[in-house]
């Protein structure tokens, strides 16, 4: 999981480099916002559900449908739209924005025991000057980074109290990096593998990842359906009508004060992608097993990540029934 938030943190530090999709704060406000309605609905619904329901004791579970499963959301939003759709830059930088917003929560609100701030703001403040020094240095290779600046950076968030997972985060910027790089963006013709050591780092470690991360949730995901309980249902309710109607109703918001969706995207659209953005799974599960201890509540809350899996179903029906138009070209 620490090398799964370094590559998601990877893509946010790159987007935010110049020419990168977050770099522009007009192209990026509308799915920043979006973002933060995605992740404002399903709190929403959650926490609701437990006041409504008289069981505080779940509360603790309210980030796990914030969650959105980056592979799987853009690969329901590539069979709906198509691959040249604007709602696909949009679902990108949205999921992105929301793995940079679930990386804070992490850190701040699932602390792994009593927080250390002077071990973790020293240590981690260690691994970041290393790294940096290695690449006044000229270091090329991603490897010196990840050997001596990673486990640094690890015994920072290990002894400070906050999650390891998060460990490798830090380490992201101080990687040499190409000046301009889109990234997931990156159009047909354009340079898509840099060979800086921000993205060899990524094309050496992204199979293993997914391959790992593959693992974790088919064991994570493997529960009794005996196993469905209260918090599934509030887990469920949070990703397939939190996440969609937040992300509708913000964008709406955005469009009282100006801003817009990028040409060629509509609010047909706009719903059928907030759709898209509710598969939760494995993200979902990772925080489910963060919030909850092992137990009667962490199996019903993981049932109901990978319940989620009934948003991409939806999405294409919503595609159909909306008539959003695929656009391959």
């Amino acid at each position: 999981m620490a090398f799964f938030f370094a590559l998601a943190g990877k893509e946010v530090w790159e987007a935010m480099l110049p020419g990168g999709v977050l770099s522009s704060p007009r192209k990026a406000a509308m799915p920043l916002l979006a973002t933060v309605g995605g992740m404002t609905g399903p709190i929403l619904i959650y926490v609701g559900g437990c006041l409504l329901l008289q069981r505080m004791d779940l509360v603790r579970g309210w980030a796990i449908p914030c969650a959105t499963d980056i592979a799987f959301s853009y690969l329901v939003a590539r069979i709906v739209f198509g691959a040249k759709h604007p709602a696909i830059p949009f679902l990108l930088l949205l999921a992105i924005a929301d793995d940079a917003g679930g990386l804070i929560i992490l850190a701040t609100c699932y602390p792994t025991g009593d927080v250390n701030a002077l071990a973790f703001f020293g240590l981690v403040s260690l691994a970041i000057v290393s790294g940096l020094m290695m690449k006044k240095a000229g270091i090329k290779s991603f490897w010196p980074y990840l050997i001596i600046a990673g486990p640094i950076s690890w015994c920072g968030f290990h002894f400070g109290g906050i999650h390891p997972a998060l460990s490798l985060v830090p380490i992201i910027p101080t990687l040499p990096h190409a000046k301009r790089d889109l990234g997931l963006f990156a159009e047909e013709g354009q340079p898509v593998h840099q060979h800086d050591a921000l993205n060899e780092f990524e094309h050496w470690w992204k199979n293993p990842v997914e391959l790992i991360l593959g693992l974790f949730g088919f064991v994570n995901a493997g529960v009794a359906f005996g196993s469905i309980g209260l918090p599934t249902g509030l887990v469920f309710a949070g990703l397939l009508i939190g996440k969609p109607l937040g992300i509708t109703l913000f964008a709406l918001l955005g469009r009282l004060f100006g801003l817009t969706l990028p040409d060629g995207m509509n609010m047909r659209d706009l719903v059928t992608l907030g759709m898209a953005a509710a598969v939760g799974f494995t993200v979902a599960l990772f925080v489910s097993t963060v919030a909850f201890p092992a137990g009667e509540n962490l199996e019903a809350s993981k049932m109901g990540a990978l319940g989620s899996f009934a948003a991409f179903l939806l999405t294409i029906i919503v595609g159909r029934v909306l008539r959003v138009q695929r656009v391959e070209r």
